[in-house]
């Protein structure tokens, strides 16, 4: 029997990349462990956007899974604000593990800290350590965040960076496109390459293979308007550029919502409009009446490294998809999905090329559904954690 802690800060049914992977991995864990075994989740009520609420148990039993959710105080997502509710996570955690023995800390972590917090635990717990690592934190504050924060936050989170993977026994990285940070900087360190996926319900979902040919036509965008996806540099000018013919769906929430909007007001544009993020089955409607969907990252180095999970669901739905992205984002795109244009960040005279050398029909992704669906993805990211178990 094999006790799993599993640290999480999003977690089903909270909307994000982080929430839909996590609930994913520990689904394939349950399969994979020995009879017997047991898993405690530790993770928070759902606040990935303060305008979204689902609220759900504190503490969920099922069979052999325990979720504990701690309820995070009010908060909008700064940086403040972020570290404040973090301690309170971590406190929780350590909460649920007094006392207790684990024989694996496992922590899916984006922003780092997470990974630092299971680091702590698996130290304190004298027990083997597996990261997933989602991003490169200190690289992506480096270029996003002013100097007056990045003076004293990059020596800070690098040290802490180096506080996690060394003690980690396996670390995965979501992108081969942190090989090139991580693999030098940590040389006795065993990595792993397991991306992000299709969910099933994406997979599964009956997507309509004849499309309209009229116009205007609907281009949607749904997830964070924080700094990372610099929405607010690329959809008023671009929407302004495209006219009347295109028409944008912007649905989530994030730091740079309030000015995306302030500038789509200024342009006084009528063809852009800025919804509040929905849950799966409402994603899922929009996606069906879209015509082309939309992705973006902000025009800052770090972000060349990385490779969106929104790259995944898009992908599945068949329709043509407009990317602005560079680096090994841009690379992945275009080699392995039919029928999807990638422009440089923050440029709309490219972006406005590019959506016309779109093919407004379905595209039959099929191959490329089937190597990157999620199930497949995390039961052999659950095989890797099982193997490292045995060693």
């Amino acid at each position: 029997m094999i006790k799993v802690l599993f640290l999480t800060y999003y977690f089903e049914p909270d909307l994000s990349a982080g929430s839909f992977r996590a609930s994913a991995l520990v689904k394939s864990l349950i399969e994979k462990l020995p009879t017997g075994s047991e898993i405690d989740v530790v993770t928070t009520q759902p606040n990935r956007y303060h305008s979204f609420e689902s609220k759900s148990e504190s503490c969920e039993q099922r069979d052999n899974l325990t979720i504990h959710r701690v309820q995070l105080p009010a908060h909008k997502n700064g940086f403040v604000d972020q570290a404040l509710t973090f301690r309170h996570y971590a406190q929780f955690a350590r909460r649920i593990a007094k006392g207790k023995s684990y024989d694996i800390v496992v922590g899916t972590s984006s922003r780092l800290m997470t990974a630092v917090l299971a680091s702590y635990m698996a130290r304190k717990l004298n027990t083997k350590l597996y990261l997933d690592i989602r991003d490169i934190f200190v690289d992506t504050i480096s270029d996003v965040f002013p100097r007056y924060i990045t003076s004293w936050a990059v020596p800070v989170f690098g040290l802490l960076e180096k506080y996690a993977v060394r003690r980690a026994n396996h670390v995965n990285l979501v992108s081969e496109g942190f090989r090139q940070y991580f693999e030098p900087k940590y040389p006795n360190t065993n990595f792993s390459y397991f991306t992000n996926g299709i969910d099933d319900v994406f997979v599964n979902h009956s997507w309509a293979t004849v499309t309209r040919t009229d116009f205007p036509k609907t281009i949607v965008y749904a997830g964070n308007m924080g700094d990372g996806q610099g929405l607010h540099f690329i959809i008023p000018e671009l929407a302004q550029r495209l006219g009347p013919d295109f028409r944008f769906r912007l649905i989530g929430d994030g730091g740079k919502k309030g000015v995306l909007l302030q500038k789509v007001r200024a342009l006084k544009l009528t063809n852009v409009e800025v919804l509040p993020p929905v849950k799966r089955d409402a994603l899922l409607s929009e996606y069906v009446k879209a015509d082309i969907l939309f992705l973006h990252l902000n025009d800052v180095p770090a972000f060349e490294k990385v490779l969106p999970s929104k790259v995944f669901e898009y992908a599945a739905t068949g329709k043509p998809i407009l990317a602005g992205v560079s680096g090994y984002a841009s690379e992945f795109i275009s080699n392995y999905i039919e029928n999807a244009m990638v422009f440089k960040p923050c440029d709309y005279q490219m972006g406005t090329e590019a959506i016309k050398r779109l093919e407004y029909q379905y595209t039959d992704r099929g191959e490329f559904i089937s190597s990157y669906a999620r199930s497949k993805i995390c039961d052999e990211l659950a095989h890797n954690i099982c193997r490292m178990l045995e060693k």
